[in-house]
């Protein structure tokens, strides 16, 4: 049990992932790991992230919130969804993604950020 409260900042991150046009920071706090997504215009998941991983699309659970600027979450039978600023998402495995419009895209990850853009 931990009786301590524990106080972090993204400023300050245990990991971050860098790939090119994105980062992806994570704090572990009490057994959980949280992860900010910061992807500039022109970011698409399967060129910037998944050719490092050898695959065409996310096979990560993800649910989060919208920070800032818009993104999509396009799914393995055609679906596209847009996502903006205030939005709590969940998306399933099998997924790509790509940044819209000229606007930074921020999220917070509060499932899935362990094991996203993991070697």
């Amino acid at each position: 049990m931990i009786n301590d409260v524990i106080l972090k900042r993204f400023e300050t991150p245990d990991e971050v992932r860098v790939f090119e046009k994105g980062r992806f920071e994570l704090i572990h706090i009490a057994g959980t790991t949280i992860g900010r997504a910061t992807y500039e215009p022109g970011w698409k998941w399967s060129v910037h992230v998944g050719v490092q991983l050898n695959q065409s699309m996310c096979q990560v659970e993800h649910v989060g919130m919208v920070v800032s600027g818009r993104a999509t979450a396009a799914m393995a039978d055609g679906r596209i969804i847009e996502m903006k600023a205030g939005d709590v998402f969940y998306i399933p495995p099998g997924h790509d993604s790509w940044v819209v419009g000229e606007e930074a895209y921020v999220s917070i990850h509060m499932l899935g950020a362990e094991d996203y853009a993991h070697k």
